[in-house]
């Protein structure tokens, strides 16, 4: 059975920084992307960043570019997102998922098979 951990998330002033980590369990690394989505109340769950899992492509939303990094610890079965100088925008509930599809649709959440219960990130303004 896949599990998927997330944790680290909590409350930051604006130009704070997070660590935010995945912890996959029972899940085989293979050709596909895990990524990171975010889903703040009343608005549409969002693609933050992916890596595809059988290299080091990563991928990430514009609005999150230069400030966050996705990587991973294949040895660890993790995935981490670092948030750097987070704005009160990116509040959010922070999801990981893994098993979908790279390239072009990244994206798209509901293309990946496992989702975790995710980890809530609040940046204060």
């Amino acid at each position: 059975q896949v599990q998927l951990v997330e944790s680290g998330g909590g409350s930051v002033p604006a130009g704070g920084s997070l660590r935010l980590s995945c912890a996959a369990s029972g899940y085989t690394y293979s050709g596909y992307c895990m990524g990171w989505f975010r889903q703040a109340p009343g608005k549409e769950r969002e693609g933050v960043a992916a890596i595809y899992t059988g290299g080091t492509m990563t991928y990430y939303a514009d609005s999150v570019k230069g400030r966050f990094t996705i990587s991973q610890d294949n040895t660890k079965n993790t995935l981490y997102l670092q948030m750097n100088s987070l704005k009160p925008e990116d509040t959010a509930m922070y999801y990981c998922a893994a098993e979908g599809h790279c390239g072009g649709r990244w994206w798209r959440s509901y293309e990946y098979t496992y989702r975790g219960q995710g980890t809530q990130v609040t940046v204060s303004s």
